[in-house]
């Protein structure tokens, strides 16, 4: 409110101008019929007139600065506002919303549009406030002077706000058209720089650059397409605008010499009222523009504020702590892609310290119960218990703090090594970090390094191998000193003497915890106080490594072919 009544002021004081312009064309006239003889009356009476003018204008530039750190300020809390409230929606959501949309997208809902949004809320409103109090207070005064010339020199301005409501119905199609292309090529790009190692590999530099071409191509058609409507506003108000000060100035002549008006200063004052039109009846079309705009962004905005998690806290007061204990009974869960079952039926139990060994083959539905355990997915039918209490009754964030888990594809952060291992917990020491890395068996290896543990790492740890990124983000996983650990596969990147030393060091430090291994090497798993094998998403196996060593099944076979390979090799 406070802005708005800036914005008045600041208008007020620059209407003062006219008057001020045609009292000093009038004393020069008056001069000039000797109906003032006296010189200095006429210089005295100008000087004030001028020095009236300067203070009118530095008092409205005072204003109009003030207006603007109200205003454009307020705008600028409103985009924080706005991107955080996407940012925490973004958070909230399940991971099969990031499955439906690629991360270009996202990305640009939260930046380009969010800006659009900003535009609207800041200079949009800031500027509609100007035009209203400018055209309401100039057309009062101009009527004030000269009805009739009054009448004559705003007629043009029906046939431009009608124009304007045509064309801003184009601007919003268009508009809406644009920022879905954008996205397109935000996500494409996006993918690029992330797959830019297999992109060099398979030397398809050209093939990706001939698509980023086509996509480039139809975002520049539609940003033109876009721009060709928005040419078509300043145009048309040059032409308008000089339209009217051809009727003021072809009008008021006559009425001058008719004698309708005495005063010749007044078709300067109607001059420059026309002139001071001239921006809100231009801004007249930029605001459209920006508001449709705008309003294409917010509707995009919405539709994934408007999406609804399908995981839900239910108890989100709990802070129960969990002993570990896990029971599956009968639990299934079809992919909503898909429609494929990934998991059927599957029932096991772990007690609060043990050891379960999972393995299968591709795509048996190992990580889908892994996923399900930490309810990054919720299950179709059936039951998860955690220390014989529904999965669902246990605080989400509460369950999700207590679990350590490493997954199958390793992601570290830009960011320093002892930040990406500090990630699972943020106020612990670096002798702690430094403790985890020796358990995970990459402490050493990180020493070697020119800068310790405060070296920066690539995007998703580029400049580090295979192995040294599961091994930290294993690291990771156990400096959150979890109740469950959970290691999905994730010693594949490793060679069988580093694996055996960080097993040997994960039996002392998982003693007392439930500890999940999903592996396809039998050397990972066989410790385990019960193993299980998938197919296809069933149980088709389970047991200690002796009884399943001692049955015919996918175990034994998996079994035989490593023993034959290791001998080989040795």
């Amino acid at each position: 409110m406070f802005g708005v009544i800036i914005v008045i002021i600041a208008r007020i004081l620059l209407l003062f101008t006219p008057g001020l312009v045609r009292n000093s064309i009038n004393i020069i006239d008056q001069y000039r019929r000797n109906l003032i003889i006296d010189q200095s009356i006429v210089e005295n009476e100008l000087i004030q007139n001028i020095f009236l003018i300067l203070l009118a204008a530095v008092l409205s530039g005072f204003f109009t600065f003030l207006t603007r750190q109200t205003i454009i300020n307020v705008s600028r809390y409103i985009e924080f506002d706005l991107k955080n409230e996407i940012y925490s929606q973004y958070q909230n959501l399940s991971l099969n919303f990031y499955k439906r949309n690629k991360t270009g997208d996202l990305m640009n809902r939260i930046s380009e549009d969010v800006s659009r949004v900003r535009m609207y809320v800041g200079p949009a409103v800031m500027y509609s406030i100007n035009t209203i109090t400018l055209l309401i207070i100039v057309i009062f005064y101009m009527y004030r002077q000269s009805p009739e010339l009054t009448f004559y020199t705003i007629c043009p301005l029906p046939i431009l706000s009608i124009t304007i409501y045509k064309l801003s119905k184009l601007i919003n199609q268009r508009s809406t058209i644009v920022q879905e292309s954008l996205s397109k090529l935000s996500s494409y790009t996006q993918e690029f720089f992330t797959g830019i190692q297999i992109v060099k590999s398979y030397v398809i530099q050209d093939k990706t650059s001939k698509s980023f071409d086509v996509l480039s191509s139809e975002n520049k058609m539609n940003q033109i397409n876009l721009a060709k409507v928005q040419a078509l506003f300043f145009p048309l108000m040059i032409l308008l605008i000089g339209l009217s000060n051809l009727l003021v100035i072809y009008i008021g002549g006559k009425q001058y010499l008719d004698g309708t008006i005495s005063d010749i200063g007044i078709i300067a004052e109607f001059i420059i009222y026309v002139n001071m039109l001239t921006w809100p009846v231009a801004s007249i079309g930029w605001i459209s523009s920006i508001i449709q705009q705008a309003e294409a962004s917010q509707k995009r905005i919405n539709e994934f504020l408007n999406e609804r998690s399908e995981i839900t806290n239910f108890n989100p007061n709990d802070t129960s702590n969990i002993l570990g204990k896990i029971t599956f009974n009968n639990v299934n869960y079809k992919y909503k892609e898909t429609g494929i079952a990934a998991t059927n039926n599957i029932n096991f139990s772990i007690k609060s310290i043990d050891k379960l060994g999972i393995t299968g083959g591709t795509g048996s539905g190992k990580s889908t119960l892994m996923n399900l355990l930490c309810r990054l997915y919720d299950i179709d039918n059936g039951e998860i218990l955690i220390d014989n209490i529904p999965i669902k009754k246990i605080n989400l964030n509460s369950l999700r703090k207590q679990i350590g888990y490493v997954p199958q594809d390793t992601f570290l952060f830009s960011d320093t090594i002892i930040n990406n291992v500090k990630f699972g917990i943020e106020n612990a020491t670096k002798d702690e970090v430094i403790k985890a890395c020796k358990t995970a068996a990459i402490h050493n290896e990180i020493s070697n390094f020119e800068k310790g543990y405060d070296t920066i790492l690539g995007e998703r740890g580029i400049n580090l191998s295979g192995g040294q990124k599961q091994r930290i983000s294993i690291a990771r996983a156990l400096i959150k000193k979890p109740k469950i650990l959970i290691l999905d596969d994730c010693l594949s990147a490793m060679d069988t003497q580093t694996e055996e030393l960080i097993l040997k060091s994960l039996d002392s430090y998982t003693k007392n915890i439930s500890t999940i291994i999903i592996s396809h090497r039998i050397s990972s798993i066989k410790s385990a106080n019960n193993i299980i094998v998938l197919e296809n998403g069933s149980i088709i196996q389970s047991g200690t490594h002796n009884q399943l060593i001692s049955q015919n099944g996918y175990y034994k076979q998996l079994y035989n072919k490593q023993i034959i390979k290791k001998e080989s090799i040795e």
